[in-house]
């Protein structure tokens, strides 16, 4: 008889654990957050130099990531320069990106998700013939907003990079698949 309990008791703490878990944290993020997603963004991109100067670029992104918890994301994202800017006569550009994340989501009922993300970014730029690449933290915050069941857009700032008197930050518009 205790026997029976026990195997009962852990059949219905492991359905709760997945199909149940699952179906909680789809319905808690109603902008359709909730375990795999991959998505695209465009990013215009502004480089400051010190204050003397800036850039104006665009890239574009793609990023695949996972719903860890309810509040907590992990993702990678990876893009490159499609849009170059000419500073005093000089083409300056973002060659590509990439870096690792965590997401930490405002879990609500409605169909906008605040959240805010931090991690690395390793960035590749040029301007003229001189070439660099760096890494730095990053860090931002954005919105996703449901547009279908399995479909988001969302609008993100971002802080890529600030070291050696350059900064680069960015404002992103993307669309979201969650799987």
């Amino acid at each position: 008889m205790k026997t029976t309990k026990k195997v009962l008791l852990a059949a219905v703490a492991t359905a709760g654990m997945t199909g149940a878990g699952f179906a909680s944290a789809q319905d808690m993020y109603k902008s359709g957050i909730g375990g795999l997603y991959a998505g695209v963004n465009y990013t215009f991109m502004e480089a400051d130099f010190d204050g003397l100067a800036e850039a104006d670029t665009g890239t574009l992104s793609g990023k695949v990531g996972v719903m860890a918890t309810d509040f907590l994301g992990l993702e990678a994202r990876a893009g490159f320069g499609v849009n170059d800017d000419k500073v005093h006569g000089i083409d300056v550009e973002i060659d590509n990106f990439f870096g690792g994340y965590a997401t930490l989501n405002m879990v609500n009922e409605s169909p906008v998700t605040p959240y805010a993300v931090v991690g690395f970014t390793r960035i590749e730029a040029s301007a003229g013939s001189v070439e660099d690449d760096d890494s730095d933290f990053s860090y931002g915050a954005g919105l996703n907003v449901r547009i279908a069941q399995n479909l988001s857009g969302n609008l993100e700032y971002m802080r890529y990079y600030d070291d050696n008197d350059v900064t680069v930050d960015g404002i992103g518009l993307g669309v979201q698949v969650n799987f």
